[in-house]
């Protein structure tokens, strides 16, 4: 399979085993470049899985997959070094500085030395830490942790950002921040990948992947599926969708 020139994430016939445990099984999709892409489904489907694979983390049992030109059971190092990455727990040092942390990560990322004045400025600006820059991170409030591991992630310009559960924990008005954020980012070229339990933000995405046991059981646009799964009713949410697609099974 050749992945589309517009295309930064493609994978076809993706599979992963544990052992006899089938976490993923024949995932295909693909995302272009400055799309927002949501990916849910309910705990055990199969995304955080995913989601590994992709950054390269962790190394499929079959199938083909590339990210941002790279291939992910032969190149994950590059692959790791062209994409962002935030998780659904923190995963920054909370015995550090917000700016310690930042210029812990520009070492990770290999920015050069002679960008990182820039950087930690723009993170700092980025984040709205710059009058907490010198405070301990476990003192920081939960939202607040969360753009700075979000700043972390955009340190090195990554063409991909993957959130994995990102708003998880933190207040309304935090998360519609978060969101509006996200999107200047898709409109700047950067690709969002990101995993969700929350409808409302998944509205937000051009296009979502509905997974459950292992497999894809929807595609398309949010309003899209909505439609196709209640044909004959109008006033059906997302989220009425989601269950009745769960209960169905992965397919």
């Amino acid at each position: 399979m050749t992945a589309s020139t517009t295309d930064v994430v493609s994978v076809k016939d993706l599979v992963k085993k544990f052992g006899d445990f089938v976490a993923v099984d024949r995932v295909t999709f693909s995302i272009e470049k400055g799309e927002i892409f949501g990916f849910l489904g309910p705990n055990g489907a199969g995304k955080s899985t995913t989601i590994r694979m992709l950054c390269g983390i962790i190394t499929p049992t079959s199938g083909f997959g590339q990210v941002a030109g790279y291939d992910v059971i032969k190149q994950s190092e590059d692959i790791k070094q062209s994409i962002g990455y935030m998780s659904q727990k923190f995963s920054l040092y909370e015995d550090l500085t917000p700016f310690e942390n930042i210029r812990f990560y520009l070492g990770v990322y290999n920015v050069p030395q002679a960008e990182w004045n820039d950087r930690i400025e723009w993170a700092l600006d980025l984040t709205r830490l710059r009058e907490v820059q010198s405070r301990l991170t476990r003192e920081l409030p939960p939202g607040w942790r969360q753009r700075l591991a979000l700043g972390c992630a955009l340190l090195h310009r990554p063409e991909i950002l993957f959130l994995d559960e990102p708003t998880s924990g933190v207040d309304p008005i935090t998360r519609r921040h978060f969101w509006d954020f996200i999107s200047r980012l898709a409109k700047e070229g950067v690709t969002v990948f990101v995993t969700t339990h929350y409808m409302d933000e998944a509205m937000n995405c051009e296009r979502i992947v509905m997974m459950n046991e292992g497999k894809i059981v929807a595609i398309g646009a949010p309003g899209e599926i909505v439609r196709e799964t209640f044909p004959d009713k109008p006033e059906a949410t997302l989220n009425e969708a989601f269950i009745k697609l769960m209960s169905r099974g992965g397919n």
